[in-house]
């Protein structure tokens, strides 16, 4: 079955507000739309444990647009994190807080989950998708100079991989390099495509 048959006579719907979730879902040669912005409040128990959260997000703002829809629109909606040493680190409040945030990731491991939900008339699915990456040593000349260029104020971790701190800080990757950009585009592709199974009570 083609892409176009999968989806004909649904409406694909991107409810993201990301730059780089826009670019990244027009990599999939499936025709979409933005949706229109609605504020959401993302704030999630304290008692969630970090892997946990994209997912929960990502439903928190499907939820939503679910009452409004069209039973031929399909709403993707996503949330992406940065775990280090099992505390989610959001999009930073301002630039020092950038700062603050890059010198934590430098030189260590850190992890980048994105939560995706596919919301149909028929019902939801969800999925995450998980990856690692590993910084190299960055000097405070090299993370101010990020900060100050590139003002990543919007971006979860205080980093975007396709920039260029990404071309000088990044040791290693295991995982969807898309995923750290923002959306795990094979995942999504697979879901939007493939025989749909909604889940239980969704």
């Amino acid at each position: 079955m083609s892409v176009k048959d999968s989806l004909q006579g649904k409406r694909v719907l991107l409810a993201s507000a990301s730059p780089r979730r826009r670019e990244l879902m027009a990599m999939l040669d499936i025709p979409f739309e933005i949706a229109p912005t609605i504020e959401v409040d993302e704030s999630y128990p304290a008692d969630l444990p970090a892997e946990e959260v994209p997912v929960y997000l990502s439903r928190l703002k499907a939820d939503a647009y679910r009452a409004g829809m069209q039973p031929y629109e399909v709403i993707i909606t996503a949330d992406t994190v940065v775990i280090l040493d099992g505390k989610v680190l959001g999009k930073p409040a301002d630039l020092d807080d950038a700062r603050r945030m890059l010198a934590e990731l430098s030189g260590k491991v850190h992890t980048v989950v994105t939560g995706v939900t596919i919301t149909r008339a028929e019902g939801q699915t969800s999925f995450s998708a998980t990856t690692e990456v590993e910084f190299a040593e960055l000097t405070p000349e090299e993370i101010d100079h990020y900060v100050t260029v590139y003002r990543p104020i919007d971006k979860a971790g205080a980093y975007g991989i396709q920039e260029w701190i990404g071309a000088i800080a990044i040791r290693s990757i295991r995982g969807s390099y898309y995923n750290v950009m923002g959306l795990p585009l094979h995942r999504l592709y697979q879901a939007l495509t493939g025989p749909q199974t909604p889940e239980a009570g969704a």
